[in-house]
């Protein structure tokens, strides 16, 4: 059995709740030394932007930003929709430490034979 945690966001900071509670499950796995993969689509690849977590954090949860600098601090990976993030014709150089430009392709070469927990928000 895999150990391997995989968490599909596809939801920005129009929602900042859904992407708190992504977060706390993502730096959750990463912290508890799980191998981690964040798959950011649609307005979620904005997280993936230096600064783009700034500024919207929800009540009552730790703020967004520090929840993405935890998980990127823990080796999670966040993998970004190349599709998602060209039709908003965003700059690749401007892309936080820890993630990559990848699609489908990369994120079933990552979870690989063994498989991996998953979940989506």
């Amino acid at each position: 059995m895999s150990n391997k945690a995989v968490v599909n966001l596809n939801t920005g900071l129009d929602d900042p709740e859904t992407v708190a509670i992504a977060l706390l499950v993502a730096v959750a796995a990463a912290e508890a030394g799980r191998p981690s993969l964040m798959f950011l689509t649609k307005e979620a690849v904005l997280l993936a932007l230096e600064g783009g977590a700034a500024g919207s954090d929800c009540d009552g949860f730790p703020s967004i930003e520090g929840l993405l600098d935890r998980y990127v601090a823990a080796s999670g990976k966040v993998l970004v929709c190349p599709a998602c993030f060209a039709a908003r014709q965003l700059d690749e150089g401007a892309l936080i430490g820890g993630a990559t430009i990848g699609g489908t392709v990369p994120m079933w070469e990552w979870i690989g034979d063994e498989g991996a927990t998953t979940f989506s928000y």
